[in-house]
């Protein structure tokens, strides 16, 4: 793969798991998107909902993999679907190829505890559940996409996990709200801490528009190519860190607990991307509950 692919814009894709959900898929209480693979009904689903996004002009799509970290399935008591799980979505989104030989997948390794929450375990158990995720996987991808990360020390140790794959990784680090990660880390840390010889570009993911506003500056000073996945949840930190147990809490859907923006609707995501894109970021995409429609104008930026 080319290490300057990000350099020109680029089209990402949208959130899956909400995606899912909309599309018909039954909630399966903490599983989320992994339910999409344990059924096998529904794998033509997700199928569809990858080459969905690419009509739409994605140019990258991340396979469906967040909820499928070790720590997730085994509070479902299906740790032993582990391998299984995550080679079927890497091969289904590999799948797509078939119809668009251009496309390129980028492998999600998702944060291995919580989401939107450090995670404070020790350092070895951190490092290899990346690394396990990451064998499993690197057979279909193109590179791997850090998917939601919440601190330094956790991107730190995923590019250890994967440094024997050889393969280029894109950073997507997660602020929930104002300039600091949930481990208190400002993103330049990312990059000014960090010796990267596979980088090829970092991004927010999973937060709100407005939140990405004010850090965009701070993004544009690293000197790496930077973008975002936009979400339309109204908060990602009414969980204080213990998003398990909020989840366990609901019916199988994070809108119960996270909420649903009705105004970010396909035009007014444009209006934001476009504001951004002006202000260089290259690398344009969206996260939770942003669906096709809304990639297909953030294509048109190409």
């Amino acid at each position: 793969m080319d290490l300057e692919f990000f350099k020109q814009i680029r089209i990402l894709d949208g959130g899956m798991g909400q995606e899912l959900l909309a599309r018909g898929m039954d909630p399966n209480g903490a599983l989320w998107s992994a339910n999409a693979l344990i059924q096998e009904k529904y794998h033509p689903l997700l199928l569809n909902t990858h080459l969905d996004f690419i009509k739409a002009g994605a140019e990258v799509i991340v396979t469906n993999t967040f909820a499928l970290r070790k720590k997730r399935l085994k509070d479902n008591n299906i740790e032993d679907k582990f391998k299984y799980l995550n080679t079927k979505a890497a091969e289904i989104a590999k799948k797509t190829k078939i119809f668009n030989p251009n496309v390129l997948i980028a492998g999600g390794l998702p944060p291995q505890n919580n989401t939107y929450a450090a995670d404070t375990r020790n350092a070895n158990e951190i490092r290899k559940n990346f690394y396990d995720q990451a064998k499993v996987i690197n057979p279909f991808i193109d590179f791997f996409y850090f998917d939601v990360l919440s601190s330094f020390r956790e991107v730190k140790l995923a590019i250890d996990a994967i440094k024997s794959f050889d393969k280029p990784y894109l950073i997507g680090a997660h602020i929930s709200e104002g300039t600091k990660l949930p481990s208190n880390d400002r993103v330049s840390t990312l990059i000014d801490k960090i010796e990267h010889k596979k980088l090829i570009g970092l991004m927010l993911s999973c937060v709100s528009p407005e939140n990405y506003e004010k850090n965009i500056n701070e993004i544009k000073s690293l000197g790496v190519p930077f973008g975002f996945k936009l979400n339309a949840f109204i908060t990602t930190t009414n969980t204080k860190g213990d998003y398990t147990s909020a989840y366990k809490k609901s019916k199988g859907n994070p809108n119960e607990f996270l909420g649903q923006r009705k105004d970010l609707n396909p035009k007014k995501m444009y209006q934001f991307a476009k504001k951004f894109r002006d202000a260089g970021a290259t690398i344009l995409g969206g996260c939770c509950e942003t669906r096709p429609e809304h990639i297909r104008e953030m294509a048109k930026l190409k």
